[in-house]
């Protein structure tokens, strides 16, 4: 992957070509080797007007191009949705090798293109949840911040258990060379940061973001004949939110699946990547994972040590959305990346000690309520 941040200068050409290239050279494969393209982008049609061949173009100079490319498109989880059907593709022996690739541009000289962009994840048919309260700018902050008081109302958390998420995050992406912010913070300087939608203050919020992360995926009979560590995976979950009637969180639905896929449960796993674009939201799916009982247990859990950088079940050590960034086309593939270099020993400082299974979620927009999808991955050595 490439580093996160704002890069004003870069175009989702130059972030996919270093992506690329990155993942084909860990790979020890040449372009030409690969079968079929994944691409995952969410946002171009909005910020820079590339719509429908946003593979073909920016993959062009990669060496891929010639190669049968599927544009994916699924909200802020569009890479991983990406990375399941290419899963699909290889599972199946529809072909050997596949690349998935997420790429995203989302700074631009005007910020309301890029807070635009994120208006158009939602169903604007729908009316906006009980409890919404309009004004920030950034329509998905109001309705994390909505989630987050009532939340608070049923769980007994404070804002400084939030807070607590952020420094556990900062702390981590200070390790993290590619990370988009690497400054440690303190519980006090994030609840004085700006109010952006109470409870979340502006540390407590992920950021716009550019970058891309490429991952190669091969068939076994294939990855036998490559000299790299070999990465499994274990199950693969995707599910869209229910319009109505009764109905539990996608990520519930989609964790469970996967963890009946892979035969497994949370008390198994080692090390987890999932979707923080606010810091409440890292609590919340403490829950929705199964990790802790509903009602007050993800507080318990955080507050243990558990969920720390080498932790019994360390959660976001590449910093997760709020430290590591929040490009949203590329997070779910960066999420997959720092599992894969996690179960290889090969994330340095931020390392879990003996990770073998590892888990990411990543879900996207907003319906009924709810996240409109959700993808869960389990990978293991």
């Amino acid at each position: 992957m490439t580093p996160f941040g704002k890069f004003l200068p870069r175009n989702l050409k130059s972030l996919s070509e270093q992506a690329v290239s990155l993942a084909l050279t860990d790979a020890g494969l040449a372009a030409d080797t690969i079968d079929q393209v994944y691409f995952g982008n969410a946002a171009a049609g909005v910020v820079t007007g590339q719509e429908m061949i946003r593979a073909q173009s920016s993959l062009r100079n990669t060496g891929l191009d010639g190669k049968p490319m599927f544009n994916v498109e699924n909200a802020c989880a569009s890479s991983s949705t990406a990375f399941h059907l290419a899963w699909l593709a290889v599972a199946s022996g529809a072909c050997e090798t596949a690349i998935v690739v997420g790429a995203e541009k989302l700074s631009h000289e005007d910020k309301a293109v890029s807070f635009g962009a994120f208006t158009r994840a939602v169903d604007l048919e729908e009316p906006l949840p009980e409890g919404y309260r309009a004004g920030t700018g950034s329509l998905f902050m109001d309705l994390y911040a909505a989630k987050a008081r009532k939340w608070m109302s049923e769980s007994g958390c404070e804002a400084s258990d939030f807070a607590r998420v952020v420094v556990k995050s900062r702390l981590a992406g200070s390790l993290n060379p590619l990370a988009q912010f690497r400054q440690p913070t303190t519980v006090e300087e994030v609840l004085n940061s700006r109010m952006v939608s109470d409870p979340l203050t502006l540390f407590m919020c992920s950021s716009i973001g550019d970058g891309a992360a490429a991952i190669v995926l091969c068939s076994e009979a294939r990855a036998a004949t490559l000299d790299v560590p070999k990465v499994y995976v274990r199950a693969s979950a995707v599910v869209s939110a229910k319009a109505a009637g009764e109905r539990e969180p996608v990520a519930v639905t989609a964790s469970r699946k996967a963890y009946e896929m892979a035969g497994i449960g949370p008390e198994d796993l080692h090390v987890i990547e999932l979707h923080d674009a606010s810091a409440p939201a890292e609590l919340i799916h403490y829950e929705n994972l199964g990790l802790c009982e509903a009602g007050g247990g993800a507080v318990e859990l955080l507050r243990s040590g558990a969920t720390d950088l080498g932790g019994s079940v360390s959660v976001n050590p590449s910093g997760g959305l709020l430290s590591r960034g929040h490009p949203i086309g590329a997070t779910g593939a960066a999420q997959i990346i720092e599992l894969t270099q996690q179960l290889r020993g090969r994330a340095g400082s931020r390392q879990r000690p003996g990770a073998r299974v590892a888990l990411a979620e990543n879900n996207g927009g907003q319906l009924a309520g709810d996240s409109a999808a959700a993808v869960v991955t389990i990978l293991s050595l």
